[in-house]
């Protein structure tokens, strides 16, 4: 093979002993490249957006051999060429940035599906170093790859790793540390070939275009994209290149329309030769593990049965463990915290008293008892996505997805709403049909954030007691049957039942890691005490203000108008002008409902909130109460993330008008076939 630059050429003077370097982490989804990210620097990262983009970004530090090292995680993607933003933000970070190292995150256990991205990053002019992670999964699949020999045929460092363990990270910083010691001049990348019957045309582009080209766009790497079909390097060439001479390349491009077949087959011909060179599979007729388990979890009968206890088990979990943690928090933190507070302001003005009792401890504190729940949730879903499930529940749930017109691809955004509707909304962008894509954005607000779902587990034990954990994961099943039937209705009236190819990769099974975890499940819960201490804080304060203004009497207050404004709506659903504020509030954020009505009852009221809820309504009342949380409109920021992603006010009103009906219709009926038999 050719190999089109000389990696020497640019470090020349990398890398005295002290200078700190810049890494990026490249790889494609599921190889494990977020969990060596977080064992590299643990709570020295930063999460933020790329630059213009609403593509998460993240950044860490750590030390190294007497060096700051400086940790880029590119977003997952499989390939570099512009099929999505998360691709063009990892080239051009990679060309425009030039970080000093690349290294690539490649699963042992599908090495030949891994190696493609490394085909393309090979390709580039930046040092790459290639971490075979996963090795012990290949070894419980029956795979083996010699890394040595892999080594060989790529021409770049190949290190196995184990991310979830130390000691492959020392590995890895020694072989990187030896590498700029010598400056990468051992580098020798073995760059994949473009098919024979193309290899004139490209030199011939390349030699058109190589004088006019930034100078951060290799003029072979170039060439190779626009016989690609890459619209972004098309675009960028046509601005750079003299009119004529653009003439020139479009003509040999649209007289060569199939060169990306030759790209594609000159790539996987040499995965291929790396594969035979390094590759030991299991004999044929071997069961791997991952086979054994996908007959129980992928059955289409089965498998929901297996995922229904699965989401049971959590909430069982839930209520087992965290419904006494968040007692004990509320017994033994703020309750005291609020009856200390106020003989430390029996002398205040009446006003303060009651801003800081009941606006900032009643709203803000009620809230904070959520986060043994919300701990809970992050680590058992963090747990079950890390172990490779909820790919098997996106499977299973084809049937349904199908129904709606949808495939695997829009469950994956779904399941994100789990966590939070936000991203689920922006994770609809990776679906390359647009009626497939406005349905899943229209639909991603209907899964049950973790937000709605700490609602409704901090209520229901107060009406439901030792069941709440039952009714709880009942009323999840129903808002996903509400989810499926409202799909199928909108498939039908808005895209007249269209339906879209289903294609879903299933990671093999692996031992979780703990560490990744809990780093997801602190920065979670960092996240949520932020919002306690912003955004709720600020709306606990405005609903205390208008629950005293203008004659300090709730039931004559500004708040008490407004609930009665909406009260005809509240009272189909069996709700006061309490609960309907409540509701209206939780429009800001989920969970100021709760918020609200700590609030509205903890001025008068000695006992824990949940207690005095459960005396003052009725069953009936608040399980219509847990329905309408469940599917009310969503909130402030899914509401702006909606119009962000369909630039559209008509889809954004219409997902609102929705979520209206379906909230105030379903929980209307709720109430009333409750209260018929007696609840």
């Amino acid at each position: 093979m050719t190999t089109y630059y000389d990696h020497s050429t640019f470090h020349q003077d990398f890398l005295t002993k002290e200078k700190d370097i810049t890494i990026a982490l490249a790889g494609q989804p599921n190889m494990g490249k977020s969990t060596l990210f977080n064992l590299f620097t643990g709570l020295n990262q930063h999460v933020g957006n790329w630059t213009g983009k609403t593509v998460e970004k993240r950044e860490g530090i750590f030390q190294s051999h007497h060096r700051n090292v400086h940790l880029i995680d590119l977003p997952g993607t499989y390939s570099l060429t512009a099929n999505s933003p998360e691709e063009v933000i990892a080239r051009e970070y990679i060309l425009q940035e030039k970080p000093d190292l690349v290294i690539a995150v490649v699963s042992a256990a599908n090495l030949e599906r891994s190696l493609y991205l490394v085909s393309e990053l090979i390709a580039l002019p930046i040092p790459l170093i290639v971490a075979l992670n996963m090795v012990d999964v290949a070894k419980m699949e029956g795979i083996e790859v010699n890394a040595a020999v892999l080594e060989a045929a790529l021409g770049v460092p190949v290190v196995p790793v184990v991310a979830t363990h130390a000691h492959s990270a020392r590995n890895l910083l020694n072989v990187i540390e030896e590498n700029i010691q010598n400056n990468f001049s051992n580098l020798k990348p073995n760059i994949p070939e473009i098919r024979a019957d193309h290899r004139e045309v490209l030199q011939e582009i390349k030699l058109l275009i190589q004088d006019f080209l930034p100078a951060v766009y290799p003029a072979y790497w170039t060439a190779t994209k626009l016989l690609e079909g890459d619209s972004e390097i098309e675009n960028l060439v046509k601005k750079c290149l003299p009119p004529e001479q653009w003439k020139t390349v479009a003509a040999i491009l649209k007289e060569h329309d199939d060169s990306y077949l030759a790209i594609a087959s000159g790539r996987y011909d040499w995965i291929g030769r790396m594969i035979r060179a390094a590759v030991h599979r299991p004999r044929a007729g071997q069961i791997s593990v991952t086979d054994q388990l996908d007959r129980w979890n992928t059955h289409p009968v089965i498998g929901l049965v297996i995922l229904a206890a699965v989401l049971g088990l959590v909430f069982w979990l839930t209520f087992t463990i965290g419904a006494p943690l968040q007692d004990w928090l509320d017994s033994a933190l703020i309750a005291p915290l609020g009856k200390w507070a106020g003989t430390q302001l029996v002398d205040a003005p009446m006003w303060l008293n009651g801003l800081i009792v009941d606006g900032i401890i009643g709203g803000v504190g009620a809230v904070l008892t959520f986060l043994p729940i919300i701990i809970i949730f992050f680590a058992i879903f963090g747990l079950l996505e890390d172990v490779g499930y909820m790919a098997r529940a996106a499977y299973v749930m084809d049937n349904f997805m199908h129904w709606m017109g949808l495939h695997g691809k829009s469950f994956l955004p779904l399941f994100l709403g789990f966590g939070c509707n936000v991203p689920a909304v922006m994770g609809a962008r990776v679906i390359e049909s647009y009626p497939a894509r406005i349905l899943t954005i229209l639909l991603a607000p209907l899964i049950p954030c973790t937000a709605r779902m700490a609602v409704v587990a901090f209520l229901a034990p107060a009406f439901f007691g030792k069941q709440a954990g039952l009714v709880t994961w009942g009323l999840i099943l129903f808002s996903l049957a509400i989810l499926v039937i409202s799909g199928v209705i909108l498939n039908r009236i808005l895209f007249k039942g269209e339906r879209t190819a289903f294609i879903m990769e299933l990671p093999l099974y692996h031992v979780p890691n703990l560490r990744s975890t809990a780093l997801l499940v602190w920065q979670r819960s960092l996240s949520f005490i932020r919002k306690a201490g912003t955004l709720i804080l600020m709306m606990s304060l405005v609903v205390w203000a208008l629950s005293v203004l203008p004659g300090g009497d709730l039931e004559t207050s500004y708040l008490a108008h407004i609930g009665n404004l909406f009260a005809p709506i509240g009272k189909w659903m069996g709700l006061d002008w309490r609960l309907t504020v409540a509701l209206l509030t939780s429009f800001f954020a989920k969970e100021n409902s709760i918020a609200t009505l700590g609030v509205l009852f903890s001025s008068s009221e000695e006992s824990g909130l949940t207690q005095t809820l459960a005396a003052t309504y009725s069953t009936a009342t608040g399980l219509s109460f847990l329905v309408v949380s469940l599917l009310f409109i969503p909130c402030a920021a899914t509401v702006a993330v909606i119009y962000q992603e369909t630039g559209s006010w008509k889809w954004t009103l219409l997902n609102i008008l929705l979520m209206l009906v379906l909230s105030i219709g379903t929980a209307s009926g709720v109430y009333t076939l409750a209260t018929l038999i007696g609840l």
